[in-house]
């Protein structure tokens, strides 16, 4: 199958790694020449130092080459670029499959991926892929699960053999909403757990803050029409607990950084790859007002990265809250 990759940062060119194995043949787009260059070259020193990168995976400058000669388009872009990405693409997109890799939510209208090519390409052949899978290690080969979720089961059938093979599994699921709400919410939390990293690494502190923020993600999802099952699975569970406590988690180093005193501003001046949840949890702060959900974990986030609050006061507000039943 011919695949297009859009996108060449640390996922994109993971993922392009996995097809190539599987005997695909890969053309990758990138708006950076350097990184088209380095490609070329066998490598990405600039999203995954130290890993060689086949040169049969074909780098390409041009959106067109990649539109144009696919059969299937991986979307490996932050969340935020996505309409921008779609409004480019839209006179070039002839129905393929779009596979999405990203995991976030539109912050100037809260809206998820699959609603976004919705309204701009009127796409009716997409897949999510999302679940517990660092780019770091999936271009290691390390065993890695994750979901590919449609409302047409044989699309998401199709990317499971796609995608498949000794190192990388892929589950089918039918609910988009949960397993998209499930991998963008998990990078808010992500950066909680990160900040009671950078401030003391309390492990209480840090597994309450899971499994409570799990709660918080499921109550959102029920709320926006996901399935509850969908919150404890890899979409759900297992994508929070890599995040909150990985090393190469880029969420949770921002909230590290946080809870050793730096500012928000000079943190992301600093990497090279975005954090989803810096902007997800802008995405949601108002809208969880308007429908009422509780969502505590992800106020006070917000009120930490935006409103400069002292992270051991948001922290304090939380336990001092009202007491009440767990479920």
């Amino acid at each position: 199958m011919n695949i297009g990759i859009i996108g060449s940062g640390s996922w994109g060119t993971s993922i392009s790694k996995v097809l190539l194995n599987n005997g695909h043949n890969i053309k990758i787009w990138t708006r950076d020449e350097h990184v088209f260059n380095s490609l070329k070259n066998g490598e990405n020193p600039y999203y995954l130092p130290g890993i060689s990168i086949p040169k049969s995976i074909i780098p390409t400058l041009k959106l067109e080459e990649v539109i144009s000669d696919s059969e299937l388009i991986v979307l490996a872009i932050p969340a935020q670029a996505i309409r921008s990405i779609a409004e480019q693409i839209k006179p070039l997109y002839s129905n393929q499959i779009i596979v999405n890799l990203a995991k976030g939510l539109e912050i100037s209208t809260q809206k998820r991926v699959s609603e976004i090519l919705d309204e701009v390409l009127k796409i009716n052949k997409y897949v999510v892929l999302s679940g517990p899978s660092h780019a770091e290690e999936v271009a290691r080969d390390i065993p890695t699960s994750i979901v590919a979720a449609s409302n047409n089961m044989e699309l998401a059938k199709i990317v499971q053999e796609n995608f498949s093979n000794v190192s990388f599994r892929v589950y089918t699921n039918n609910d988009i909403v949960g397993v998209e709400l499930g991998g963008a919410i998990k990078n808010v939390i992500a950066i909680s757990a990160g900040i009671i990293d950078g401030i003391g690494g309390w492990d209480n502190s840090k597994a309450a803050l899971i499994t409570r923020g799990l709660a918080e993600i499921t109550r959102y999802g029920i709320k926006k029409g996901a399935k509850k099952d969908t919150f404890s699975g890899l979409a759900g569970l297992g994508d929070l607990i890599v995040t909150c406590t990985s090393q190469h988690s880029r969420n949770r180093y921002v909230g590290e950084m946080i809870g050793r005193g730096k500012k928000l501003d000079e943190i992301i001046e600093n990497m090279n790859m975005v954090a989803e949840g810096v902007y997800t949890v802008k995405a949601l702060y108002e809208e969880i007002k308007d429908l009422n959900i509780e969502m505590p974990i992800t106020e006070k986030t917000y009120e930490v990265l935006y409103l400069n609050k002292d992270p051991r006061k948001a922290i304090h507000e939380l336990m001092m809250r009202e007491l009440k039943d767990e479920n």
